[in-house]
């Protein structure tokens, strides 16, 4: 596959591309849509050396039937076990590594993701092997059982064998029950791998994996004309897909708020709340986003300040968001406790400091500090084209608008104390959470 792809020549600027739409200032980011449905984003930064290709698959394991849990996550692998056109399992990411490059993938509630980051004159290469699997994946009775096997193991060794791996199965029910489309794992379930027959999963592969339901963007050293020539070359010649999309799977979230308490075998007795929160689609994203910053983020942060540093309950004490898109989202507070320390005086003094910052609302130096840490971390993802690109894919994806992260900072900066106390009241209400606690066995 290699020395056919040496034999095509290389595009020009003057070749027929699609018509260019330019976005506003910030980064320079051109988008365009294949005639086969697929979107394209485009961000030429002559500054660095190599090149971001990323594509985004709407699907996730919040798009799994009963039944056919962990197949979003099982095509994740089996994309790398090679083409009906030539090209031998795991040759893709050798194929991106001897030119000096680098390849993976992953798996969400919401989306696969498949990268490389390759110099620039590898750009056309990446863009192949990219087309080759979208149109000519092998799935076979032998990559099936092989990929199902990666799984299992990988499973086994991230959550199975490891303390405190039932969290996410815990935490999903809890928050969200089994009802929900986020209410299991993106790791997957092994009765269901095991019962996966070949058509199941070709059916799986033909439903969500096409162009139509997938965006890619090209970063980096890349002229925008030149990326949107190649986008159309190679990925516009991927088969039009026929028929709709699936209906997006929805459900309700829970609201019984329950408790759960198991025995393990762990080294520390540990505690998570989680409140439904709303998806990054909703406006009230960002206010939510301000307050868990100002509340459970850095050290000065009002739970690691005070539980970690001064009153000495905890070994280590987290807050985030996972950052969903589907109709909810979820925050979480987990903590180790120190030998010694009961559960209800964690979950207590949690409540009482989130009560407190919902009633008096952030301090202007916490605010000013949220808003410096979302912007730390923001420009240090878009410092560099592998996490830019993904930024990008995310935001065009989800959201439906690349152009959102040029607005991005404004829109934080934006937010006031008042919408960050209003968020905190509305959504981290103690009546609201729900517990996991994985107790120290004795």
């Amino acid at each position: 596959p290699r020395n056919h792809f040496a034999t095509t020549s290389r595009p020009t600027a003057s070749s027929a591309a699609p018509m260019l739409e330019p976005m506003s200032e910030g980064l320079q980011l051109h988008r365009t849509t294949l005639d086969n449905g697929m979107r394209v984003v485009v961000n030429p930064d002559a500054t660095s050396p190599g090149v971001a290709v990323n594509i985004w698959y709407q699907v996730g394991s919040a798009d799994e039937e009963v039944g056919r849990f962990g197949f979003a996550h099982l095509f994740e692998h089996l994309m790398f076990s090679g083409t009906t056109s030539g090209i031998a399992s795991s040759e893709h990411l050798a194929t991106v590594e001897s030119v000096g490059g680098s390849a993976n993938a992953s798996t969400s509630f919401d989306r696969t993701n498949y990268y490389e980051t390759v110099p620039a004159g590898a750009l056309e290469l990446a863009l192949w092997l990219e087309a080759e699997r979208l149109a000519h994946l092998a799935v076979t009775e032998e990559n099936l059982a092989t990929q199902r096997e990666v799984v299992k193991e990988e499973k086994r060794q991230r959550y199975d064998n490891t303390p405190y791996g039932d969290l996410l199965d815990l935490l999903l029910d809890g928050r969200f029950g089994e009802t929900h489309p986020y209410g299991h794992p993106t790791i997957g379930s092994v009765p269901d791998l095991d019962a996966a027959c070949l058509d199941d999963v070709t059916a799986f592969h033909s439903t969500w994996y096409r162009p139509d339901n997938a965006v890619l963007v090209i970063s980096g050293c890349v002229e925008a004309d030149e990326g949107l020539v190649l986008a159309e070359k190679y990925l516009g010649a991927a088969p039009t897909a026929t028929g709709d999309l699936p209906t997006r799977i929805q459900g309700p979230v829970r609201h019984d708020n329950p408790r759960v308490v198991v025995e393990r075998p762990v080294p520390r007795t540990a505690v998570t709340r989680s409140w439904a929160t709303p998806p990054i689609t909703d406006p009230d994203n960002l206010a939510v986003t301000m307050a868990i910053n100002a509340i459970g983020s850095g050290m000065s942060s009002r739970l690691i300040r005070t539980l970690e540093r001064e009153r000495h309950l905890v070994d280590g004490i987290a807050m985030n968001d996972f950052g969903l898109s589907r109709g909810s989202s979820a925050a979480l507070v987990s903590a180790h406790l120190k030998p010694g320390v009961p559960e209800e005086e964690l979950t207590g003094a949690v409540d009482e400091i989130i009560a407190e910052f919902a009633a008096s609302g952030p301090r202007e130096a916490e605010l000013e500090r949220a808003r410096a840490q979302v912007e730390r971390d923001w420009l240090e993802s878009l410092a560099v084209v592998d996490e830019r690109a993904d930024l990008l894919n995310m935001h065009e994806t989800l959201l439906g608008d690349a152009n959102l992260v040029n607005t991005h900072l404004d829109r934080v900066r934006a937010i006031t104390a008042d919408q960050v106390t209003e968020a905190a009241n509305r959504w981290l209400s103690p009546e609201q959470a729900s517990t996991v606690v994985h107790k120290e066995v004795a």
